[in-house]
């Protein structure tokens, strides 16, 4: 082994075939000149995933009623059981903007940003880690929703798009452009002399605008800034080549997908989240799987009402038991994303080890749109610095030992110091974001770091 003329190094193009994919490796400590070194965190591979449940829960069945590692899981998050060494369920966790916003909850469940529903909001933490991660993957983050609108904020407080067809982001990540690569470049300098020419003449037009119209119109720009980014990034990335994806997995990725058939739909986004991984394509997504207002129902299961509509039971029971079905469906189908980031290996190990994912709701009561006490648990990351096997309620104080006759239900937070901004500022930290703070966040959650 020369080590001065560093001949021991892999090549970036090798190529590995396996699990459904071909695709470039990762970077490996035998890729990188010696030089590297110091670097080597931030080029090792750390993911984050942020999945919403909306209308909250049946919180009466979902609510885990022992703290600590001796917990028993409640019958909405059984299918968990066999991941209980890579997950925290929390209990007792808000943010205090979200009180009373009732339907706009998801709106600031990434952000922590106080806002109506016309207010611009704040960055969210999957575009903190995007822009730490973007360097080194084709796409800086992946938005998927297959109702509303995505949970991602760029910095300047702009919604970003999403994708709800599995189909057609499966072809934006892994199919070649129609018409080549030449043909495509240059629709990216079309559209870059169309944005010049609007931003032109837009800033022309601003001296002559009042004070409200000069802010309608800076938010435009600033969408039409985040188009220029987006396209510049694409067009840095055309000549390097896609991973070629085997057929059995475009047939089953590469297609489109009914909302009748919920759980395919979700296995389907699963699978495209993990492959995504898997290739590094990207390193952040979110995923909501549905709008506050609507929510889908699952009709396999006999569950034909949305989860709107079941939230707001009134005690009913055959309502109160068909969100619980719901409940217990969808998180069923979380558990099947945990069994795939466990299966699938990287140079790292599992992805389940080098991926953090957070999944939960804004709304924890939908009845009375309650979020005091949102469900939320905490799922991967063990090589990030994360550790499991615990249930942390932040409801159980020294003033507050139990649960009353209403198991789950919290009108006002019992904990104040229980910020969820808190979870969001340890991820962040684990995905190397520099930063001490986050929203509101008091601090990290000492109770998760290894």
């Amino acid at each position: 082994m020369n080590i001065q003329r560093q001949t021991w190094l892999l090549s970036r193009r090798h190529f590995l075939r396996g699990v459904g994919v071909t695709l470039a490796l990762p970077f490996l400590d035998c890729m990188r000149p010696l030089r590297a070194a110091a670097a080597d965190s931030a080029l090792k591979a750390r993911r984050s995933v942020f999945i919403y449940l909306p209308n909250g829960v049946n919180t009466v069945e979902y609510q885990i009623k022992e703290a600590g590692a001796g917990y028993q899981l409640s019958a909405p998050l059984v299918s968990l059981e066999k991941h209980r060494a890579s997950i925290t369920p929390f209990s007792g966790l808000f943010h205090p903007n979200a009180l009373g916003m009732h339907h706009n909850c998801r709106r600031n469940w990434l952000t922590g940003g106080k806002l109506g529903q016309a207010d611009r909001n704040t960055i969210s933490v999957d575009q903190l880690m995007a822009q730490v991660t973007a360097p080194v993957t084709r796409f800086s983050s992946l938005e998927l929703s297959n109702q509303g609108g995505s949970m991602a904020w760029n910095a300047d407080g702009i919604q970003l798009p999403s994708q709800s067809n599995p189909g057609v982001a499966f072809r934006e990540m892994f199919e070649d452009p129609k018409g080549g690569i030449a043909k495509q470049r240059r629709g990216f300098e079309r559209r870059g002399s169309i944005l010049d020419a609007i931003v032109e003449e837009a800033e022309s037009l601003n001296a002559s605008l009042g004070r409200e119209d000069r802010g309608r119109l800076e938010q435009y720009l600033t969408a039409v800034r985040e188009v220029e980014i987006r396209t510049e990034r694409s067009d840095k990335w055309l000549d390097t080549p896609r991973p070629k994806i085997e057929p059995a997995a475009v047939s089953r990725l590469n297609r489109d997908v009914s909302l009748q058939m919920l759980g395919d739909y979700l296995r389907t986004m699963y699978d495209l989240i993990v492959l995504a991984f898997q290739t590094d394509m990207t390193r952040v997504v979110t995923f909501n799987t549905g709008e506050e207002g609507q929510g889908p129902a699952v009709p396999e299961i006999g569950v034909k009402q949305n989860r709107h509509s079941l939230s707001h039971h009134n005690g009913n029971p055959d309502l109160m038991r068909q969100l619980a079905e719901s409940d217990a469906f969808n998180v069923a189908q979380f558990s099947y994303f945990l069994d795939r980031l466990s299966e699938v290996q990287d140079a790292d190990g599992s992805l389940i080890e080098t991926t953090m994912a957070l999944y939960g709701s804004g709304m924890a009561y939908g009845h009375s749109h309650g979020m005091a006490s949102v469900p939320i648990i905490l799922a991967g990351g063990r090589k990030l610095g994360l550790k499991h096997g615990q249930h942390i309620d932040f409801n159980r104080t020294k003033t507050f030992q139990g649960y009353d006759k209403h198991a789950g239900i919290y009108h006002k937070p019992v904990n104040d110091k229980a910020h969820l901004s808190n979870v969001l500022l340890t991820m962040a930290q684990k995905m190397d974001v520099k930063t001490e703070k986050f929203a509101d966040s008091l601090g990290t959650v000492s109770e998760v770091l290894a």
